[in-house]
């Protein structure tokens, strides 16, 4: 019941309708969406954004973590994990605005290098080789301080006297955290990779749609955008919502589907 907004991907719904009046089309919307020819390219696109952003962007916050820990000046270390941790307060605008400054093709910063240097400047945001890359790695920029938070968290509960048994053994640093804190913190980096999992299919439509245009559309146009579009902008509710209905459901499935293979292999799971 606290689901039943869900009814209306399966009716044409108007402005002016309530939920329950809007007339009945079944399957309708979801055989348009899985018909157009955007389907494959929104489907691509979604899954490749998430997969390199999971790839490169999850082991990062751990390296960070694992960093950190080891820094033994106490005024040092805060200072450096307040320092990460700032980029993720920024705003998605003014994330985007910073990505501007420095690739922009008038005035960027990395432009002007190029000329200055006897190259030619590129159109950044209107190739799309660049979109990615640009996309991905400021996302990693911006969260990886503050998603390295709970590692530190579960590194500060690792037993003391582990290490201390290790250095009596002759144990370096570098066999301390790959014999005691990153066995230690096994669970809580599996936990996470099961919880990005669910989120394979999913990707916030805010930043993209600052950052993209019509002439990246073939490597920066996802399903949120899509969605975005339809939804709000052409305001066929019904068809946003039988689309948003199919990528929850398509990541509630691959959340099932990690939590399995999690527990089959390594005997760790969500549930």
């Amino acid at each position: 019941m606290p689901m039943y907004g869900a009814i209306i991907a399966f009716k044409d719904f108007q402005l002016g309708d309530t939920i329950f009046s809007a007339a009945w089309v079944g399957l309708k919307w979801f055989k348009d969406f899985f018909g157009s020819i955007s389907f494959w390219r929104l489907m691509k696109n979604t899954l490749v954004i998430n997969f390199y952003s999971l790839l490169f962007g999850f082991p990062i916050p751990i390296f960070f973590a694992l960093v950190v820990n080891e820094i033994r000046i106490i005024k040092f270390k805060r200072i450096v994990q307040t320092v990460s941790y700032a980029p993720y307060f920024i705003s998605t605008v003014v994330i985007v605005g910073i990505l501007y400054n420095l690739f922009g093709y008038g005035h960027g910063v990395i432009n002007n290098i190029l000329e200055s240097f006897g190259l030619d400047r590129i159109r950044f945001f209107l190739e799309s080789q660049y979109f990615r890359p640009l996309y991905i790695g400021s996302g990693i920029w911006q969260s990886f301080g503050y998603s390295s938070i709970i590692y530190i968290a579960a590194m500060s509960g690792v037993n003391v006297e582990l290490y201390e048994a290790a250095v009596v053994d002759g144990a370096s640093r570098l066999q301390q955290i790959w014999h005691i804190t990153l066995p230690a913190i096994r669970p809580t980096i599996i936990i996470l990779l099961i919880l990005n999992m669910g989120r394979l299919m999913s990707e916030g439509f805010e930043k993209i749609i600052l950052m993209y245009s019509p002439a990246t559309y073939d490597v920066a146009d996802v399903i949120s955008t899509y969605v975005y579009r339809r939804g709000l902008v052409q305001m066929e509710f019904s068809f946003s919502t039988a689309i948003g209905l199919y990528n929850s459901v398509l990541n509630f499935i691959l959340l099932i589907a990690a939590n399995a293979a999690s527990r089959r292999i390594s005997g760790i799971s969500l549930w």
